[in-house]
């Protein structure tokens, strides 16, 4: 059975990656808004991830004897500058969410649930690869520095991204 301390922060942690979610999407209606659909498949591929990870924790709830609480999801950005400036924001994010995950695994250390920990462990290693994504392609847009053909080339590429289910965790009910 889950402690209620650390269910109501699965809960809190639920509705982060729900907005992360929601996020990505709007990041991806702004990419294609701007005639980059590579972008937009990338950020939608990042939305469906944020999606699963909320189902993890969901599961994981559920599966612990607890109870899922879901609340609103808060309006996220619509706009931004410049593809550069929408990665960055991309960036920042990810290390948000690092240190709300680092947060969530610190509370189960002090209230000794070695089996959260256990599952937060996937999510730990998954943020890793997160920030690393979001700086690959920040470095990227700036070694271009707007030039039209390098950034047509960028976006091809991030066409090409596939969504992969994030863990199979998050089928388990």
């Amino acid at each position: 059975m889950l402690n209620k301390k650390i269910e109501e922060a699965l809960n809190a942690q639920i509705n982060a990656e729900l907005w992360s979610a929601y996020l990505y999407l709007s990041m991806a209606a702004y990419a294609h808004a701007n005639g980059n659909p590579g972008m937009g498949n990338w950020f939608e591929v990042q939305f469906q991830e944020e999606q699963d990870h909320a189902k993890i924790m969901f599961n994981y709830i559920i599966q612990r004897g607890g109870r899922v609480e879901l609340k609103p999801i808060d309006a996220v950005p619509t706009t931004w500058e410049s593809p550069l400036a929408v990665f960055e924001a991309t960036l920042a994010h990810e290390q948000k969410v690092t240190s709300l995950i680092n947060n969530l695994f610190a509370l189960t250390t002090s209230e000794n649930d070695y089996a959260t920990q256990s599952m937060l462990k996937w999510f730990i290693d998954e943020q890793v690869e997160e920030e690393e994504n979001a700086q690959n392609i920040i470095d990227n847009l700036k070694m271009i520095q707007g030039n039209g053909y390098g950034l047509y080339m960028l976006d091809k590429e991030l066409s090409a991204r596939k969504y992969t289910q994030a863990s199979p965790l998050a089928t388990k009910a």
